[in-house]
């Protein structure tokens, strides 16, 4: 077990009053929640098109062009919608759901997974590539670039909702969150804005202007699931477990346990792409 550290909320920084709610008009409501997802899919779609349809090399035409982008960007998010919520559903809240389904339908009220969003956006993504005679891999390298964007936007949102926060601590930055008792906590969800958002998106960039096997299919790719894995299994460290779940085996979490295969494949690809029949041609 990890050692819980004595909380001094005297210390703490007190949790910012953003209302969750950025404006309602009667029953409807817009959320930053949803305007997060929103920001994350259109900056994503607005940079998507300015690398896409440069050719990955001289003598090789464009991965996709314009028109494909805005196609794909419907699938993209039906993708993430649906596989974010099968999968916060079947990953962290199956009982809860399954005494009443009708609770599924109801995306407004939170409760979505990083991990079946990626889930959804592969399989919509594989039919998307299918579809239009696109190298799977080829598609995935872009999407690798502008990933990180949604994720970002996706963790402040959950600092603003007060959700996903982190363990007790008594670190001078710690926040006392409103869902959390009167408890200085670690901020983790900025932890994970910073390393999963910032810091990753800074690596893969890195890695498409300075880095020649950027031109290996799969290479991309497969840096972005390796590098998410990682940097998601450590900041679990410092995230407070789900209380229906708590800890599952030697302490681990259900988040690390499924970042753990998908920084296992990301390792994979980058072996495959720097094999001997890796293609070098995105």
């Amino acid at each position: 077990m990890f050692p819980v550290f004595p909380a001094f909320p005297a210390l703490a920084l007190p949790f910012p009053t953003i209302d969750p709610v950025i404006v309602s008009f009667g029953p409807f409501a817009i959320r930053w929640y949803a305007l997060a997802y929103v920001a994350g899919l259109l900056i994503g779609w607005w940079m998507l098109i300015r690398i896409a349809e440069k050719p990955p090399a001289p003598d090789q035409p464009a991965v996709i062009n314009r028109l494909g982008v805005d196609d794909f960007l419907l699938w993209a998010t039906l993708g993430i919608i649906l596989g974010g919520r099968m999968g916060y559903v079947l990953f962290y809240q199956g009982s809860y759901y399954l005494d009443d389904p009708l609770r599924i339908l109801a995306v407004w009220q939170g409760g979505m997974s990083f991990h079946g969003g990626l889930i959804g956006v592969v399989l919509s993504g594989m039919w998307f590539c299918r579809r239009r005679t696109i190298p799977a891999l080829a598609l995935g390298d872009l999407l690798a670039l502008v990933a990180p964007i949604g994720i970002f936007f996706g963790r402040i949102a959950n600092f603003i909702n007060g959700e996903l926060f982190g363990r007790v601590t008594d670190v001078p930055w710690a926040v006392v969150f409103p869902r959390g008792g009167a408890l200085s906590r670690h901020p983790s969800q900025l932890y994970e804005a910073g390393l999963e958002g910032i810091l990753l998106f800074a690596i893969l960039w890195g890695l498409h202007f300075f880095c020649a096997a950027r031109a290996r299919r799969g290479f991309l790719t497969g840096a972005f699931l390796l590098g998410y894995g990682i940097f998601r299994i450590g900041s679990e460290f410092f995230r407070e477990p789900d209380a229906h779940l708590g800890f599952i085996a030697g302490g681990t979490t259900m988040g690390q346990w499924l970042s753990l295969p998908v920084a296992m494949i990301g390792a994979w690809l980058i072996f495959k792409a720097f094999n001997p029949g890796g293609q070098k041609a995105r």
